[in-house]
């Protein structure tokens, strides 16, 4: 039985990301499958071995992730969601020593499903947001306008 774009999702985010199953993901995610936007640079993610790597790294840096998913619209083999992925900064696996901070970022990913898988993801999540919660970036000193610093 070929599973449709919102059971997939679904699971993906529960039982792959909330549960760290690595055999949902080769049921899942096609052997020729790509995430886009997950890596460094521009390249792409290509199938379950890719995609398990980027996984383990994300899961040793926060061990503690959850993804909630907020909100998913389909169509047709497509599927978008919101969601809001949290953890604590634990690991090292980021490249930098952890932090013990918690980080709550927001990302959406629409998702073309073929035959029961996911063929194709195009991921956009906010990892700016995720460097500076950690404190691997700074972040920038909130300028005020002088004119709104009048006081009358």
């Amino acid at each position: 039985m070929s599973l449709d774009a919102y059971t997939i999702l679904h699971r993906w985010f529960d039982e792959v990301w909330n549960q760290g199953r690595e055999e949902t993901i080769d049921e899942l995610l096609a052997t020729d499958g790509i995430a886009h936007g997950l890596s460094e640079g521009e390249a792409d993610l290509r199938g379950p071995a890719d995609f398990k790597i980027f996984l383990r790294t994300m899961r040793a840096a926060f061990p503690d992730v959850r993804i909630r998913v907020e909100d998913i619209v389909v169509q047709g083999d497509k599927g978008v969601v919101r969601i809001a992925f949290e953890g604590t900064h634990l690991g090292d696996d980021l490249g930098l020593p952890p932090t013990e901070k918690r980080v709550t970022v927001g990302g959406i990913i629409l998702v073309r499903v073929a035959n029961g898988q996911i063929a194709e993801a195009w991921n956009a999540w906010d990892q700016l947001a995720l460097l500076k919660q950690v404190g691997a970036v700074p972040a920038p000193p909130l300028e005020v306008p002088d004119r709104f610093m009048t006081v009358r």
